[in-house]
């Protein structure tokens, strides 16, 4: 008689290792088809998605996820910086508007409560401008839509000229915008928490 050979059963995979797996697989798919450029930082991998908000999402709405990263960093990083400035330098309006830089908004609105209307036309004036260069007309294309050309956070505003004109630089300048747009926005809410619950300025 022949022995028997010894059989091999195979080991079965834990419902958490698969999901892992699958993950892995969809996040290295999302960085091959998602025409988004940049990103991808040491430690975090290629395509940073822990939460898997891409996992269902088309190349459109992963498109749409880095404007709107790009975009919220911006507004983050220029609200970081007004918050260190405003509490500490104050000249407009006689120097009246004081104490945590999240009631600025009110206390302005007391001294000159017409002070907001040219600040919101203009915020329009460059939504409207934004919407126009990267958005597809609702009327004849996507309701949320970015055109095909158009690359997320591309507005072509670089009026000191600072960006790199080789493409290893760009990615790289890329990479620090996304990077400290980021952090930006952990800041401002660590900011903004700190002062609902003190009431107090940040470094007072």
């Amino acid at each position: 008689k022949r022995p028997l050979r010894s059989l091999q059963i195979p080991r079965a995979e834990k419902p958490d290792e698969k999901r892992v797996e699958m993950l892995e697989e969809t996040q290295k798919d999302k960085a091959d088809a998602a025409p988004i450029g940049s990103g991808g930082t040491a430690p975090m991998g290629d395509f940073w998605d822990p939460a898997a908000f891409t996992r269902e999402a088309d190349p459109n709405q992963v498109r749409r996820y880095r404007e709107a990263e790009l975009t919220h960093g911006r507004v983050a990083m220029l609200g970081a910086l007004g918050f260190l400035v405003q509490e500490n330098f104050a000249p407009l309006f006689g120097g009246n508007i004081e104490g945590p830089a999240i009631y600025h908004f009110q206390e302005i609105s007391k001294v000159a409560p017409s002070f907001w209307y040219p600040v919101f036309l203009a915020i329009a004036i460059a939504e409207v401008g934004r919407a126009k260069l990267g958005w597809e007309d609702p009327a004849s294309g996507s309701l949320w839509g970015l055109k095909p050309s158009y690359e997320p956070g591309n507005l072509g505003f670089d009026p000191l000229g600072l960006y790199p004109k080789d493409d290893s630089s760009a990615v790289q300048m890329k990479n620090k915008e996304l990077n400290n747009g980021r952090l930006a926005m952990i800041a401002l809410a660590g900011f903004i928490a700190q002062e609902l619950v003190d009431g107090k300025q940040l470094f007072n």
